[in-house]
């Protein structure tokens, strides 16, 4: 499922191969548009994008970090947001920008103090996720509000997989491969290669741990945490996150 645009008309739909099937709720559009005439959006409207940081032991490794006991969890403004192939604007205050891929969770209904036995049943669907991040200003801060909140650096998408559908697919969100491709001057490079079982905290216990402190909305998103290989992204790279049974979502770098 995703969000689309047509000519001045915004709707959600459904995606099968390469066309798209407005929700019934848009009662006007009950044709079938082929998805190289849409715009992709992003495919939900958060109200909040919480964000799991050090959640796979070998990033906070490379980044010289204790293991965290609890969840580590920042937030990104929804105004950060970013579709597949939208650009990324690297900011001109900035001299490090940062890919991590991750795993994006889909808040489906309202939820608080969920139960980690319960915490499926809140699950919209899963998505691509790209947690970009400004580092050098991320180490000067402190705290990683400014470093990670710029407009355009939390690009996920390009649509979202149900759990019924990675089911289908004979798949489980908690043994996901995942990694993150950097094509630059024509070359791609594998930057980061791992698998969502490798996450300290799971799906389940970041739900229950998010929804102890907040209330999750219908369409919020939980960035799960990015694995090691995280790298740096100059202007004219094109960064492709990609997970087992979602897809892939694509971004170029453009100067801010």
């Amino acid at each position: 499922m995703g969000r689309f645009q047509f000519s001045d008309t915004v709707f959600s739909g459904e995606v099968y191969d390469d066309s798209v099937y407005p929700d019934p709720i848009y009662q006007r559009l009950d044709d079938v548009y082929p998805l190289s005439s849409l715009v992709i959006l992003p495919p939900v409207r958060p109200s909040k994008i919480v964000c799991a940081g050090l959640n796979y032991v070998d990033h906070a490794q490379e980044l010289n970090m204790e293991l965290p006991k609890d969840p580590v969890l920042f937030l990104k403004p929804p105004s950060a947001a970013l579709p597949h192939e939208g650009l990324i604007r690297y900011p001109p205050i900035s001299g490090q920008v940062d890919h991590e891929a991750e795993l994006g969770v889909v808040i489906g209904k309202t939820c608080r103090n969920v139960s980690e036995d319960d915490a499926f049943d809140y699950i919209l669907g899963y998505t691509c996720f790209n947690d970009v991040t400004a580092r050098d200003l991320q180490r000067t801060d402190g705290q990683w509000t400014r470093a990670k909140g710029f407009d355009t650096f939390a690009p996920f998408g390009p649509f979202v997989v149900t759990p019924e559908e990675l089911a289908h697919q004979k798949l489980s969100s908690d043994r996901l491969s995942i990694s993150c491709h950097v094509t630059r001057g024509g070359n791609k490079e594998v930057r980061q290669k791992a698998s969502t079982a490798d996450l300290i905290f799971d799906i389940p216990e970041l739900i229950a741990f998010i929804s102890s402190v907040m209330t999750l909305e219908n369409g919020d998103v939980i960035a799960t945490g990015t694995p090691p290989g995280v790298g740096e992204l100059i202007v004219g790279d094109v960064v492709e996150v990609e997970i087992e049974g979602i897809g892939v979502l694509r971004n170029k770098v453009v100067s801010g």
